[in-house]
């Protein structure tokens, strides 16, 4: 019997639909870790969890948000391990933020398509890894990974509101952040120069 035979059918799954995001993971993990052997045990641990949990994984659904979920929750169990306190912050209760309407948050659509596509290097990074924990996970999740707001919900066990919200959040925050550099690359404020041109 040659080892292709031997393979359950949950082994198939794991190496045909899990092991493939290995990347994006190892990625996900560092950005929560700041250390890179942190990172690739967080990316272990994920694995391990997800293979043994692998008859709960329905074949052909989306492996990669069922993965991010199981590290998400790995991350938040080392971190209280290590802290001995809980990690869960509500970010809204704090700073009184509101969520936004559809509407609103559509205008800030193109951060993704000037700063994710054309500006990722070094001072993106370090401004998405300046963000609290909690604004820097939606930002990661959305527009680097590229998750709908349903999946990002699952994920981190967060209303889809609460994701709109934060998401708006995280992204003005980043904005702020980057503005000096982009602008240094020669990159406009469209929103900002319309407003004032309207004004004047």
């Amino acid at each position: 019997m040659d080892k292709d035979s031997q393979k359950t059918n949950g082994d198939v799954i794991f190496e045909k639909e899990l092991l493939p995001h290995v990347d994006p993971l190892t990625t996900f993990a560092y950005h929560l870790t700041y250390n890179e052997e942190d990172a690739k045990d967080l990316v272990q641990e994920t694995f391990m969890k997800a293979y043994r949990a692998i008859k709960s994984y329905d074949e052909g659904t989306n492996a990669k948000a069922w993965l991010f979920k199981i590290l998400k929750n790995a991350y938040i169990n080392q971190y209280r391990k290590k802290s001995r306190r809980p990690t869960k912050v509500d970010f809204e209760e704090f700073i009184g933020y509101q969520d936004q309407e559809e509407a609103s948050i559509a205008e800030y659509q193109d951060l993704r398509e000037e700063i994710f596509e054309n500006l990722m290097g070094d001072e993106v990074t370090s401004a998405i890894n300046s963000l609290p924990i909690d604004f820097r996970t939606v930002i990661l999740l959305c527009d680097v990974e590229g998750f709908t707001y349903e999946e990002i919900a699952k994920i981190i066990d967060i209303p889809i509101g609460t994701v709109r919200s934060r998401l708006h959040r995280a992204r003005n925050m980043l904005k702020d952040k980057l503005k000096i550099y982009a602008e240094s690359l020669g990159f406009e404020d469209k929103r900002s120069k319309a407003k004032d041109d309207e004004s004047e």
